[in-house]
């Protein structure tokens, strides 16, 4: 069924990325519907983190564009971006380690694209961090969190922003299965409010379940794009990065059982 440009809310147009003479994203399109949860997936060095600092402005392509809910934000600033609704987590957590949680969450509201006060920031960052389950330690400082209360608080602090677009990289790493359950439960959620999500995770049982749509990135280049079930079968999907083709049909089981 195709999909009218309204419904689009991410365009990559050909996007490629160099670092001298390094190709970290190679000519990769592809459009992201609104209201839809994208899986990004890919061996370590596919260029997946770098794929997501170019949209959301960390880098400047050095070709092609990138359309964000109807205008072209190739190369703008990170600090831009947000202002139109576009919002990321961190692969490497990255929490402001002497303030509070909340004091945290609060800088998230307002710096995103409502531009709120102080004191409606504080209101909306008590609303965030009671559906993270994060509310018992609004006070605590934040480098006192352990790592999946940062992976919580990162994910806050990108919601509190009120964003349209979440891009979420590896939110699932480093937790244990019940952790994992219980951020894609919370992941879904965001998506039953109305945002889209992009997200690169390397949990494929987590991942193949969470994703309406699935594509791979091998060596910078886009090589399959699809429904779970369509990428997990892939074989050049298999050969560059499940590497087994029982793990796929496994992958399968576990999201049909799901």
């Amino acid at each position: 069924m195709s999909v009218s440009k309204t419904e689009i809310i991410l365009q990559v147009k050909a996007v490629t990325k160099r670092f001298g003479g390094l190709v970290a994203v190679n000519n990769v399109t592809f459009d992201l519907p609104r209201g839809q949860i994208l899986g990004l997936i890919g061996p370590n060095g596919a260029g997946k983190t770098t794929l997501f600092n170019v949209i959301n402005g960390v880098y400047a392509p050095t070709e092609g564009h990138i359309i964000f809910n109807g205008t072209d934000v190739s190369g703008w600033k990170p600090y831009d971006v947000v202002q139109l609704g576009l919002a990321r987590t961190h692969q490497i957590v990255r929490p402001l380690n002497d303030l509070t949680v909340l004091e945290n969450v609060i800088a998230g509201a307002c710096y995103g694209h409502e531009n709120h006060s102080l004191k409606t920031a504080a209101v909306i960052a008590d609303e965030v961090l009671e559906f993270v389950g994060l509310s018992p330690r609004r006070d605590m400082l934040a480098g006192s969190l352990n790592v999946g209360q940062k992976k919580r608080l990162e994910m806050a602090r990108a919601l509190a922003s009120r964003p349209h677009l979440m891009l979420l990289d590896e939110v699932l790493a480093g937790l244990n299965p019940t952790e994992i359950a219980e951020m894609v439960e919370v992941v879904l959620k965001i998506r039953e409010q109305g945002v889209t999500i992009l997200i690169i995770e390397h949990v494929m049982h987590a991942l193949m379940n969470v994703s309406d749509r699935v594509i791979v990135l091998d060596y910078g280049q886009l090589i399959a794009e699809g429904l779970p079930t369509e990428v997990a079968n892939d074989p050049k999907v298999i050969d560059a990065y499940l590497g087994d083709p029982e793990l796929a049909k496994r992958l399968m089981e576990n999201a049909d059982g799901e």
